[in-house]
């Protein structure tokens, strides 16, 4: 009975690409020149597709049947929940990027939280350890983390080093170990992911409260969250909310909702760039008021949010919100932060609606 018991896994497997410019005709070099229907025949190695798209000038972003895809010059985000299997996709996604000219790739980064029922996901998704086996067979060079407590809440990652070299002139098409360069232009990605949300605000997202998707988007005040943002949303049936919204600095932000009381789940996700993330943190929490969320930012040292990571150390968010841990991390070229918070209530309050009444 329980393997039958309708279940969704909202955790997201995150993949992240940048490629260099290539050393002839760099102007001609686009990843957005990749056409939807062979992004259609990619995706169905991770079997999810294309439901909406929205592009400008910058990038283009998918909303999927499971989360979400941006595409830039030479940046490709893949963003899938569910069962999905998005590295299934990465050698044929890097052959497509070759053949356009492609063949140097100057970051990489794969990550997630530790899925609430492993169990369920398919090759080469079950483990941590299985997924790190398969990007081996790939890159060289690969460094593997574990944040927070493996027994509880976790992030992993796995990213590259960049070691100063000479560049190997060989194609990546012809090749199983990919060259790195560093990447000089400035990169910073923010990530909130919510647990065990306000089941008033999660009745938002079904068709029971809602319409479609921006019927959804203003009742939540989700528009609300990067103004400047045009959104691109899409509302589920009977349940379940996707979003991406774009600006014309080339700057994203994208939430995914799965709203069943019994594995409630809100992804945030945006490469805005700020000096302070403490007032965007602000609105994003109190937007769907999670019992726990996980933070993660990551900075580059060309990114004006690099060297104010720190400073989110002496921040906990109002009188709601008490961290549990975090932990800095720096690398060769970026830092990153991780850490965890839960609710603060006294005892009993809210235990009968939520079921997460804790005494801090």
């Amino acid at each position: 009975m329980e393997e039958t018991k309708h279940y969704f896994e909202g955790v997201e497997k995150l993949v992240e690409v940048w490629f260099a410019d290539p050393p002839l005709n760099p102007d001609d070099a686009d990843l957005r020149k990749i056409t939807k229907e062979t992004w259609d025949g990619l995706l169905r190695a991770v079997k999810c597709e294309i439901i909406s798209f929205t592009k400008n000038e910058e990038v283009d972003a998918y909303v999927l049947s499971e989360s979400s895809m941006f595409v830039s010059k030479r940046r490709w985000i893949l963003k899938t929940c569910g069962t999905t299997t998005p590295l299934n996709c990465l050698k044929p996604m890097m052959k497509l990027a070759a053949e356009m000219g492609f063949v140097e790739i100057t970051d990489f980064f794969y990550s997630r939280k530790n899925f609430a029922r492993p169990e369920l996901q398919l090759l080469p998704h079950r483990l941590f350890c299985e997924e790190v086996k398969f990007l081996d067979t790939i890159f060289d060079g690969g460094h593997t983390y574990c944040l927070g407590q493996i027994n509880k809440d976790c992030w992993y990652l796995y990213t590259l080093s960049h070691p100063e070299r000479e560049r190997d002139d060989r194609p990546l098409i012809e090749i199983p170990k990919v060259e790195m360069k560093g990447l000089s232009e400035p990169d910073q990605t923010i990530e909130i992911l919510m647990e065990k949300l306000d089941p008033r605000i999660m009745k938002i997202f079904t068709k029971e409260l809602c319409t479609d998707g921006k019927d959804a988007t203003v009742k939540s005040k989700i528009n609300e969250i990067l103004p400047d943002m045009v959104i691109d949303d899409f509302l589920f049936e009977p349940c379940g909310y996707s979003m991406n919204g774009i600006n014309g600095r080339g700057e994203y932000m994208t939430i995914h909702i799965t709203p069943e009381h019994e594995f409630s789940y809100v992804s945030f996700e945006s490469n805005v760039s700020m000096n302070n993330y403490t007032d965007l943190i602000n609105r994003v929490i109190q937007t769907f008021l999670p019992s726990k969320f996980i933070l993660t930012i990551f900075a580059n040292k060309s990114s004006e949010a690099y060297a104010t990571i720190r400073e989110l150390e002496y921040n906990d968010y109002g009188v709601q919100w008490q961290r549990s841990e975090m932990q800095c991390c720096n690398f060769p070229s970026y830092n990153l932060l991780f850490a965890t918070y839960t609710v603060c209530r006294n005892q009993g309050d809210g235990e009968e609606e939520n079921g997460e009444g804790m005494k801090c």
